[in-house]
C-alpha cells in the first residue's frame, strides 16, 4: 500500500481480497488500534516493512465443515452474512473438482438453497454439511428381442479391468471468470426487488459473454453493462480502484500523493460510496426512503447500489487472472435511456421545476461537481415533456465546504464542517 492511503482504503483492500467487510475489521499497529478511517497510514507511523494485525470478532464467524461421500473434508471460517452459494464457490476453488452448478449441499437431510444465509443454516455452533456432486452422463437404449438394453456412459470413468480398478477422473470446472453480487454489510437489510432485477440482468449479460463497455468520457473508469441480448445497457459500473487518481485509473491520471481526490474535501476511493449516498438521500416526496422502496426520489437520482464484480473486461494493468484479488468493488447505477445531456441543447426547453429539483439536491448534498454533462435529458414520448436526471455524484458530501468560494463578498474565509 502507499503511505498516502487512508485506513479505510486499506480495509477495503482487505475486504476485496479476503471478503471481511470493513465494518467488522480492526487494524492494530504497535499495540494501538488504527481507529480513524480518514487518517492516512503514515499518520500512525506505519512505515515500509511494518506489520499490521487484523482483528475480527469471532462471533461474526462460523466454522462450516463440508464432508463428501468419499470422506473428503473441507473446513471454512465464514461470516454469518454469507450465503450457501459463497461456500460452493470456495469449495470449487479449494477442491478444484466441483463446479458450483453441479454441487448440492445438504444439512439435516434438506438441500440448501444458494441464497440461504449461513446464520440460518443450523442452530449448532459448528455446522456440518454433506456435499453431493451431480455430473452428466449419456443414457442410451437399444432393443434386445422383446426387451430394452439400457447403457449409461459416464465420461469421467476411466477404462478398468475390475471393479477394484474403478476410478473417477476429477473434472476440471469451467472457467467461472464472472461474478456479481451486492455488498451487504447488515444481513437484516433487504434490498428492493428493483436492485435484484438490475443485478440479475447485468450478471446475465456478463455470463452470456457481453463484456463491459468502457465510457470514453469522464476522468475515471465507468463501464456500460449490457443485458443478455447485447443490444441494451442496463447499468453503469464504477470501480473504486479506477476512480480519478486511484491506483488502476484507466485515464492515466497520476496517483494522489495525500489521498485527496480531484475535489477538495473528497478522498480517492470513496466516490462509489458517495454515489450510493446520493441515491439514499434523494428521498421520495412522501418522506424518507425505505430499503424496500422501488423507484427514484424527488430529484430522480437513478437507483444505485454497491456491488463486487469479477470480469476480465475491467482495467487490470498488471494482467488478469481469475482470482479474488481481481474482484472490483464499486457502484452499480441503473442505466437511464436518454436523448443526450444538458450540454447538447439550450436551457429554454427545460421545465423550471426540473431545474429546481436538481438545485435542491445539489444544495442538500453540497455537490462539488455539477455541470451540463452530468445531467441527462429524457423525453416523455406521450406528452413530449422533458425530464432531467442527475448523475455522477462521486464528489458530493465533501468533508468540508469552503463558503468563501461561494460568496466572494465574504470578508474572511469560513469553513462549514458537515
Amino acid at each position: 500500500v502507499l503511505s498516502s492511503e487512508s485506513i479505510a482504503s486499506v480495509k477495503l483492500r482487505i475486504q476485496t481480497c479476503k471478503g471481511f467487510v470493513v465494518k467488522k475489521q480492526k487494524l492494530i499497529f504497535d499495540g494501538r488500534e488504527l481507529a480513524r478511517n480518514n487518517c492516512l497510514i503514515r499518520d500512525y507511523g506505519v512505515g515500509d516493512g511494518d506489520i499490521l494485525h487484523l482483528v475480527l470478532r469471532l462471533s461474526d464467524l462460523r466454522v462450516i465443515t463440508v464432508k463428501t461421500t468419499f470422506g473428503r473434508e473441507y473446513k471454512f471460517h465464514v461470516e454469518q452474512n454469507r450465503n450457501v452459494g459463497y461456500i460452493k464457490q470456495q469449495i470449487a476453488k479449494r477442491g478444484g473438482f466441483a463446479n458450483p452448478d453441479e454441487q448440492k449441499l445438504i444439512c439435516n437431510g434438506e438441500e440448501l438453497d444458494d441464497q440461504s444465509l449461513i446464520e440460518g443454516i443450523s442452530k449448532d455452533e459448528d455446522a456440518v454439511l454433506l456435499l453431493r456432486v451431480h455430473k452428466s452422463a449419456k443414457v442410451r437404449t437399444k432393443p434386445v428381442e422383446k426387451d430394452f438394453e439400457l447403457s449409461i456412459e459416464a465420461p469421467d470413468l476411466c477404462e478398468c479391468t475390475s471393479l477394484d480398478d474403478v476410478c473417477i477422473l476429477e473434472k476440471k470446472p469451467p472457467d467461472r471468470s464472472v461474478s456479481l453480487e451486492p455488498v451487504i454489510v447488515d444481513p437484516k437489510i433487504k434490498l428492493s426487488p428493483l436492485f435484484y432485477d438490475m443485478i440479475s440482468a447485468t450478471f446475465a449479460g456478463l455470463k452470456k459473454g457481453n463484456s463491459p463497455v468502457r465510457s470514453s468520457e469522464g476522468s475515471g473508469g465507468a463501464y456500460f453493462m449490457q443485458d443478455v441480448s447485447g443490444h441494451r445497457y442496463v447499468a453503469i459500473f464504477k470501480p473504486i480502484d479506477e476512480e480519478p487518481m486511484a491506483v488502476n485509473n484507466p485515464q492515466g491520471l497520476p496517483l494522489s500523493t495525500d489521498g485527496e481526490g480531484l475535489k477538495r474535501g473528497t478522498r480517492v476511493g470513496e466516490g462509489a460510496l458517495r454515489e450510493v449516498a446520493a441515491y439514499l438521500l434523494d428521498h421520495p416526496v412522501g418522506g424518507r426512503r425505505s430499503f424496500t422502496h422501488n423507484g427514484t426520489g424527488f430529484s430522480d437520482v437513478p437507483p444505485t447500489v454497491m456491488v463486487r464484480c469479477l470480469h476480465e473486461g475491467f482495467n487490470h494493468p498488471e494482467g488478469y487472472i481469475h482470482a479474488p484479488e481481481n474482484v472490483k468493488i464499486g457502484s452499480l447505477q441503473m442505466f437511464i435511456e436518454n436523448i443526450g445531456s444538458c450540454e447538447d441543447m439550450g436551457p429554454r426547453a427545460f421545465p423550471v421545476e426540473e431545474v429546481h429539483k436538481i438545485s435542491v439536491l445539489d444544495i442538500r448534498l453540497a455537490n462539488a461537481d455539477r455541470h451540463g454533462g452530468n445531467i441527462l435529458v429524457c423525453k416523455d414520448r406521450e406528452e413530449g415533456r422533458f425530464r432531467l436526471v442527475p448523475i455522477d455524484h462521486g464528489y458530493c458530501l465533501p468533508v468540508n465546504v469552503s463558503l468563501f468560494s461561494i460568496c466572494p463578498s465574504c470578508t474572511k474565509k469560513m469553513c462549514l464542517i458537515l
